[in-house]
C-alpha cells in the first residue's frame, strides 16, 4: 500500500504568479527577506529560456477552518520550499519590489540581449546600450506592444532583422508558459508533520527549526495582523543589536512606523545593554509560553492555525483568539520597563556582562517567571528574588540545556496549577539540597571549559559578594570583568607545562582566578611555592612585588574570598592535584553562600 502523502502537478509559471499575486499561494516570509543575489535571479531565467528544470516547488494547504458563521474556509496554499524562486520570478517578470537582509526595498533589473539571447544584471552600462533590454519586466507588461517594443529596438540597432528579434522576444515571453511542478501536500497530513517536511526540505540552505515555521504562519495571516506582528518580531530583534537600523524602517516602512508596535519598541534603540540579545526564538518561545501556558512551539504552528485539541478541528475563532494572545505576549515582551527589569534582575545577581550568560533558555524561562509573577501580582521584591533565585538554579543544574521545550512545557503547566511563587519555593530546594554543594557541585567542577557555568556562577558570585581580583588591593572583580579582564593561572601555566601537564589538566578551572594583567605578569611561570614565600616577604617587609597588599590581614582575606586554601602563606602549599581538589570545595561554598544571598 502507498504511503504517499503528497500529489505532484505541474503548473505553468503564469498561474502560479498568478496564484502569488491574487493570495492563493502565501509566500511566508520566515524571517528572512530575499538571500539571492541577483545573479541567482538571472540564471534563474536563463535556464527557462534554455528550457532547463528549475526544481520543484512544495506547497500545503492550511487546514480547512471553521468560521463563526458555521461556514468553512478552505485555507491558503503555503509555499514550504521555493520561496526565493518565486520572489525571484516575481520581481524579475512583473517588477515586483523586494525586501533585501538590509531591509531595504529594491527593484531586481535584469536585463535581456535579443541578438545574443543573453541575460544580465542591468547595470548603468547595460542602459546605455542599446543593443540590451533594460528592464525584462517590460516585455511581460500586458500593456507592452510586442510589436512597438521590436520596432524601436531595431530603429536603435540597425543591423538587426525584426523577424529574427520578434521571435527570439517571443521566446522570451513565452517562459511564462514552462511548467514548473508543484508537489502538493496531503491536507489532512498534521501540523506536525508539515513542520518536520518544512524543517527537512529547507535545511540544506540553513538549519530550520519550530520557530522558523511559526514565523511562517504568522508571516501569512493578514486577516488578524499576523503579517505586522512578525516585523515587530523581526524588527526589534534586529535593534536590539544594530540600533542604526531605525533609520532604514523609519524611512522604508512607514506603515509599520504607524502601527501600534513600533512606538512601543523604538526605546531599545538606545540601550547599549547587550546582557539579552534577544533574537526570534526567544521572543516567540517567551511570548507563547507565558500567554499561552504551553512550551512548545507546534503547538504554537497549531493554534495559530486554529486547532481545537479537544475536538481535533480547525476553527476561526481559536485562530483569531490565538492572534490575539501571541500579540499580547509580544507586546509584554517588548514592554521598556519588564525587558529592563529582566536584565537589570540578572545583573543584581552578578552577571554583569553577557560573557557571564551561558543559557538563553535560562534567561528566556527567567523572563517567563518575571511576566507571569507580575500577572499573578508578586510583590515586586519578592518577585526579583524568586526570578534571581530560579535563573541561578537552572543554569546550575543545566535545566534547559538538553529538551528544552520539554522542560518548558513542564515546568509552564506547573506554574499554571500551582502559582509561580509556590513552585519556585518547591522546586530550588529539591534542585540544591545540601548535598548539592558538598557533593554533587565540587564534582562538577573538575573541568577545564572556561564557559561552563558552575565557573561564569563562581564569576557572578564574585561579583554580588564584592570579592576584589586576586591580589589587588582596591580593584574589585566587577571593576575587572567590566574591562572584560582574563583569567589567569594560580599555579601559572608555563610551569604546568614544563611539569608535562596537558592542557586539560592545566586549564582547570579551579586553577583560574581574576586578576590584574600586570599581577599576572609579575608572577610569570614561578612555582606557586616561590611567589608564595615572596607574597609573605612582601607583608612582612613592605615591598610591593605583586599588587599593593601590604598588611599580612589585609592578604590572608584577599586570598580567602579568592578561594585559595588557608595555609600557603606560611608555606604549605599542596601539590597541584591536591589544590585543585581543596579549591573545588572552597569555590562551591562560595558559590552556596552567593545563592543564600539571592
Amino acid at each position: 500500500m502507498s504511503t504517499q502523502r503528497y500529489s505532484v502537478t505541474p503548473h505553468p509559471i503564469e498561474t502560479l504568479l498568478t496564484w502569488v499575486k491574487s493570495g492563493e499561494i502565501a509566500i511566508p516570509e520566515i524571517q528572512r527577506p530575499f538571500v539571492w543575489e541577483a545573479t541567482q535571479v538571472r540564471n534563474l531565467l536563463d535556464s527557462l529560456y534554455q528550457g532547463y528544470p528549475v526544481g520543484y516547488l512544495i506547497a500545503w494547504r492550511n487546514p480547512t477552518v471553521k468560521l463563526k458563521d458555521g461556514s468553512a474556509s478552505a485555507g491558503k496554499r503555503i509555499l514550504i520550499d521555493g520561496q526565493q524562486r518565486v520572489t525571484a520570478l516575481m520581481a524579475a517578470l512583473l517588477g515586483t519590489e523586494v525586501l533585501t537582509e538590509d531591509y531595504e526595498t529594491v527593484q531586481i533589473r535584469i536585463a535581456f540581449n535579443p541578438q545574443e539571447e543573453k541575460f544580465e544584471v542591468a547595470n548603468p552600462a547595460i542602459r546605455k546600450n542599446p543593443a540590451w533590454l533594460p528592464d525584462v519586466a517590460t516585455v511581460f507588461d500586458s500593456k507592452t506592444s510586442l510589436f512597438q517594443l521590436v520596432a524601436a529596438y531595431c530603429d536603435a540597432n540597425k543591423q538587426c532583422s525584426q523577424d529574427a528579434v520578434f521571435k527570439v522576444i517571443e521566446r522570451l515571453r513565452g517562459i511564462v508558459h514552462n511548467h514548473v511542478g508543484v508537489i502538493e501536500l496531503a491536507e489532512d497530513l498534521s501540523i506536525e508533520t508539515v513542520t518536520e517536511i518544512f524543517i527537512r526540505v529547507n535545511s540544506a540552505g540553513k538549519a530550520l527549526s519550530q520557530a522558523d515555521f511559526a514565523m511562517s504562519k504568522i508571516a501569512v495571516n493578514e486577516t488578524y495582523g499576523g503579517n505586522v506582528l512578525r516585523k515587530a518580531i523581526d524588527y526589534f530583534c534586529h535593534l536590539a543589536v544594530a540600533p542604526e537600523f531605525k533609520g532604514k524602517i523609519e524611512k522604508g516602512d512607514k506603515a509599520f512606523v504607524e502601527s501600534e508596535f513600533y512606538p512601543k519598541m523604538k526605546w531599545i534603540c538606545d540601550v547599549n545593554d547587550d546582557i539579552y540579545d534577544p533574537d526570534y526564538t526567544d521572543m516567540l518561545r517567551v511570548a507563547f509560553t507565558s500567554e499561552f501556558g504551553r512550551g512548545k512551539l507546534q503547538d504554537l504552528v497549531a493554534l495559530l492555525s486554529g486547532r481545537n485539541f479537544e475536538t481535533k478541528a480547525y476553527e476561526d475563532s481559536i485562530a483569531e483568539e490565538s492572534f490575539e494572545k501571541l500579540k499580547r505576549g509580544i507586546l509584554a515582551f517588548i514592554n521598556e520597563t519588564h525587558f529592563d527589569r529582566i536584565t537589570m534582575i540578572l545583573r543584581s545577581a552578578g552577571f554583569i556582562t553577557s560573557d557571564l550568560i551561558s543559557s538563553q533558555n535560562a534567561v528566556n524561562f527567567a523572563y517567563i517567571i518575571y511576566l507571569r509573577g507580575r500577572k499573578e501580582g508578586v510583590p515586586a521584591a519578592e518577585l526579583e528574588q524568586l526570578v534571581r533565585r530560579w535563573y541561578a538554579m537552572s543554569v546550575l543544574r543545566g535545566r534547559y540545556s538538553g529538551s528544552p521545550e520539554s522542560q518548558f512545557d513542564f515546568d509552564i503547566r506547573q506554574i499554571d496549577s500551582r502559582g509561580v511563587k509556590d513552585y519556585v519555593n518547591a522546586v530550588i530546594p529539591n534542585e540544591l539540597p545540601d548535598s548539592f554543594w558538598t557533593g554533587m557541585l565540587p564534582q562538577f567542577m573538575d573541568t577545564s571549559s572556561i564557559k561552563s557555568p558552575y565557573f561564569l556562577c563562581y564569576k557572578a558570585a564574585q561579583v554580588k559578594l564584592g570579592d576584589k581580583g586576586f591580589l589587588s588591593r582596591d580593584i574589585t572583580v566587577r571593576d575587572l570583568l567590566l574591562n572584560r579582564a582574563d583569567v589567569h593561572h594560580v599555579y601559572p601555566r608555563q610551569y604546568l607545562k614544563e611539569k608535562g601537564l596537558t592542557s586539560g589538566s592545566y586549564n582547570q578551572i579551579a586553577n583560574y582566578v581574576i586578576a590584574q594583567s600586570e599581577i599576572n605578569i609579575a608572577i610569570g611561570a614561578k612555582a606557586p611555592l616561590v611567589y608564595f614565600d615572596e607574597l609573605r616577604q612582601q607583608v612582612e617587609l613592605g615591598t610591593k612585588k605583586y599588587g599593593g597588599i601590604t598588611d599580612k590581614n589585609e592578604l590572608e582575606a584577599n586570598l580567602e574570598t579568592n578561594c585559595i586554601p588557608a595555609g600557603v602563606l606560611s608555606g604549605d602549599v599542596p601539590d597541584y592535584y591536591g589544590f585543585l581538589e581543596m579549591r573545588r570545595h572552597l569555590m562551591a561554598q562560595k558559590i552556596k553562600t552567593w545563592f543564600a544571598g539571592l
